[in-house]
């Protein structure tokens, strides 16, 4: 078996490592912090101290962190991987990074002559323990070979998507879609309470219709139980929601609703809500000064 290193050990990083080292993977892991990487050790897998540490003869690398800088630096900076890595080793970035970034990444990568594959992943933390993500990949064919196993081990479905930045383009286009009917969901509860319904009456009709994707109704639910816990923290939405915004104002295109949503959602975070549950955003949404549902 193939041994992983996987840099980053949060909400996602950490479900995927353990199910690696189940399907019976080597695993070692780095996160910069360290108390988090260590609630890996129970489970039999090695704690790195350093990003080169975690790489250094690691036959495949996985990083899962939150943003393109975050993946430089562990990857370029101060006892960064890259150098440590194998020439023969394979670079799965599986963060949701943007396609700049991405590409920006790629180059470095080839730059070592390094196999890299662009892999973001759809789904939260909940299939992500249960590894049932949606993995979004794209790289060179020959490839596809090396790196379905690990695939397998941490997802339901990979979907092959062309070129490295496939996978990324289609993630963007796939979080600006959630970005959207979260954000219906949360004037869609406001208004059913404005109106003098039961905002469940609301969410109980819309899963019944082909209007209700599952996903805006479960977060609907969540709105009128105020239920923030984080499966999909709104910090990270909105910041995949920028990087959509952003990547479309390159190519010539403009996204209004995108970008209602990025400076709504931005304000909240600017409150203090951002480490809470995308379902946060029923709180953009006020009636009489004062927030939905409070």
């Amino acid at each position: 078996m193939p041994s992983v290193a996987v840099l980053g050990t949060g909400r996602m990083g950490a479900p995927i490592a353990r199910n690696l080292k189940r399907a019976g993977f080597p695993v070692t892991v780095w996160n910069r912090t360290v108390a988090k990487a260590r609630a890996l050790q129970d489970d039999g897998i090695e704690v790195a101290l350093t990003p080169a540490q975690a790489a250094s003869g690691a036959d495949v690398l996985v990083t899962m962190l939150a943003d393109g800088p975050s993946t430089e630096q562990a990857m370029l900076g101060d006892a960064g991987a890259l150098d440590a890595l194998p020439a023969e080793a394979v670079w799965i970035q599986m963060g949701t990074i943007g396609i700049d970034w991405t590409q920006r990444l790629a180059a470095r990568a080839a730059e070592r002559t390094l196999a890299f594959v662009d892999a973001p992943v759809s789904g939260s933390d909940g299939p992500a323990r249960d590894a049932q993500l949606l993995i979004l990949a794209s790289g060179a064919d020959e490839l596809q070979e090396r790196v379905e196993p690990l695939f397998g081990a941490v997802g339901r479905r990979t979907l092959w998507v062309g070129p490295a930045g496939g996978g990324s383009a289609l993630k963007l286009v796939l979080n600006a879609w959630l970005a959207a009917i979260t954000q219906a969901a949360a004037e869609g509860v406001a208004l059913a309470e404005t109106l003098g319904l039961d905002p469940q009456v609301f969410t109980q009709t819309l899963a019944d219709l082909p209007l209700g994707a599952p996903y805006a109704v479960a977060k609907a639910n969540a709105m009128i139980e105020r239920q923030f816990e984080p499966g999909f923290a709104l910090a990270l939405a909105h910041k995949d929601v920028a990087l959509a915004v952003a990547a479309a104002t390159e190519r010539g295109l403009r996204l209004p609703l995108a970008g209602v949503i990025d400076g709504i959602w931005g304000e909240i975070i600017a409150q203090g809500h951002g480490g809470q549950d995308v379902a946060a955003a029923v709180m953009t949404v006020e009636r009489d000064g004062a927030e939905t549902g409070a």
